[in-house]
């Protein structure tokens, strides 16, 4: 099983929403006061994922299901 927590991220274009949802490494999360710091500024994030930082506006833990 991976390290990993799943967050939705909420992202905003021309007024319209939509989200993705996303595997973060739970050792990021730990760096970090806010989520969206996270997922913007993180190394091991950012290496895995591109992230329009411009139309991102929110991101969201999601539970374990």
């Amino acid at each position: 099983m991976s390290d990993t927590r799943t967050v939705r991220l909420l992202f905003v274009d021309e007024g319209s929403y939509h989200h993705e949802e996303v595997q973060v490494p739970s050792a990021a999360l730990d760096g970090y006061e806010r989520l969206i710091d996270c997922v913007r500024e993180d190394p091991a994030v950012l290496k895995q994922l591109f992230v329009d930082v411009e139309r991102l506006c929110a991101a969201q833990l999601l539970g374990e299901e």
